[in-house]
Order: C-alpha cells, then structure tokens, then sequence
C-alpha cells in the first residue's frame, strides 16, 4: 500500500512540470490572438464605446503587460481561482462545478455501457474466431465505429424521442418535478437513456474489436493448450483463461478513452440539450481567464 501511494505521489508530482507547461503554453497562444476577451465579450452584446473597453480592460487587468499577467494568472491558479464569468455573473469554479456532475453522469454510464457490453460481445467473437457469428459481430462493430456521434443521436432522438415518444427529447431531468430519492434517480436514467446509448455505441464498437482481437491471440498461447490438455471445459477455458488476459489492453484502453469521450460528450450533450461540462467548453465565450484583477474577479 505504501508502494502504491509512493508510486501516485511521484506521478503526481512529475505532472506538474508538464501542466505548468500547458497552462504557460495555453496562455501564450491566447495571447497572440486577434482580440481579447473584452472584444469577444462586447461583441457577444453588440458592441461599446472604447471607454467601455478600456475601462473593462483596466478592472479585469488585461492592459498590464504580459509577464504580469502570466504570474497573477499562475497565482491565482494555484490558488483555485479560476476566474469570473461576465456572461453568467458567477465565479468559473462554481459553473463548473454545478455542470461537472452532469458529464460524470453522462460519461461514467457510456463508459460503463460499452466496457460492459463490448467486453462481452467482444468474448463471443472471439471465442470462435472467424465463425459466422465472429464475422457478424465484426462487421456490425466496423459499422457502428464508422457512425457519426452526432448523427447517431440524431436518429436515435428523432425515432425514439419524437415519434415513439419513449424518452424525452433532451434535458437531464424533469424541470419542477419535485422528485426526490430513487425517484429521482429513475428519471435521470430515463433522461439519459438516449444520449447514453448515442456516446456509449461508438466506443462499445472499440471495445469489441479489441477484446476480440485479443481473444484471438489468446487461442495460440501456451497456457490455453495446456488447459485443453488438463481437459477443461469450453467454457472455463474462455472465461478464466483467455477472457481474462485478453481483458488487459481493454483496461488500459480504458483509461485512455476517458479523454476521447470527454470530447464526443460536448456533441452529444448539445444534440441533447444537456447542461454538461462538455457544453459548457462550447458556451465559454463569457468565461473570463484567472488573470483578471480588481472587483469579483480578483
């Protein structure tokens, strides 16, 4: 255990070089760009004079120069604040904080749907490789890979929301409803049926072909032609032989994934109308950086 927690805090530790390097690098692109926040901000509501700007620019620091606001903006991140919102009057921390569980929400069911389901497809294609049912498995998951996220829920919302009426066309609950508990809980699900199934089909169709391609490579192992010699069953055979070390790139893609499906959650939460973190990387036009100085964003 103490390995184990040696080993994450020198992980840890050795990220930090490299966030700080993001974030410097990040600041510096945007800093070379056409405009500011104050123009985007000010062109978002129409327009102002440039005593507006100006004086927008003075409350939130963005006339000093830029080694001064590199430092504030490194300071002020090491000390959570990320900034002040014009567009919604909050602070960034907050809004992100108030939409960050709707996304876990969303991405934790997609990732559990495809690693669940693509695991186990991906055992039937590979316990019989190139049999019918392998090459029938194998084609679907090439199709289903090949769709686009967007378009996919579309179909789904379009079939199953508008003209069946099965599940609501967007939102990740029932507005007002007053529900409580398991209740509650139930009509989430039923909310995230849809955009659950558009994310999670894309990444069940990876998971399948990876864990039938190592289920293949299982069959010519060593220790699977001793368990065929000791007379195991077909089953024991894939379940506690080959299904099992076959499992481990699927792990590790796994984790790998995770950014992946952050991005495809900012379609689906748009297609689906919801109020997510991945939507609200969309929407952050308002969203001022942690280098803004005097008032709210200090």
């Amino acid at each position: 255990m103490s390995f184990l927690l040696k080993r994450i805090a020198q992980r840890l530790i050795g990220s930090i070089p490299v966030l700080l390097i993001v974030v410097v690098g990040v600041f510096l692109l945007l800093d070379q760009a056409q405009g500011d926040a104050v123009d985007a901000y000010l062109a978002s509501i129409g327009g102002g004079d440039a005593g507006l700007a100006a004086d927008m620019r003075a409350r939130f620091g963005l006339d000093q120069p830029l080694v001064a606001r590199l430092w504030f903006t490194l300071s002020q991140l090491a000390q959570g604040n990320l900034g002040w919102s014009v567009a919604l009057n909050r602070p960034v921390a907050d809004v992100i904080l108030e939409r960050l569980p709707n996304t876990l929400w969303l991405m934790g069911s997609a990732t559990a749907l495809s690693f669940v389901f693509g695991s186990g497809l991906g055992i039937l294609a590979g316990r019989r490789p190139g049999s019918a049912l392998d090459r029938l498995l194998s084609g679907g998951s090439l199709l289903l890979y090949s769709l686009p996220s967007f378009w996919f829920g579309l179909v789904l919302s379009v079939i199953f929301a508008v003209q069946l009426r099965w599940f609501p066309v967007s939102g990740i609950e029932t507005i007002a409803s007053g529900k409580a508990g398991l209740a509650r809980a139930l009509d989430v699900a039923w909310h995230l049926a849809l955009p659950v199934s558009a994310l999670g089909m894309i990444y069940l169709a990876l998971f399948l072909r990876i864990m039938r391609a190592g289920m293949a490579e299982a069959w010519t192992q060593d220790y699977l032609l001793a368990a065929r010699a000791r007379g195991l069953s077909d089953r024991r055979q894939v379940l506690n032989h080959a299904a099992r070390n076959a499992l481990m790139p699927l792990i590790t893609m796994l984790g790998l994934q995770a950014a992946a499906m952050l991005g495809g959650s900012v379609v689906i939460e748009s297609v689906f109308g919801i109020p997510g973190f991945g939507r609200l990387a969309q929407e952050a036009g308002g969203l001022w950086p942690s280098c803004a100085r005097g008032g709210r964003g200090a």
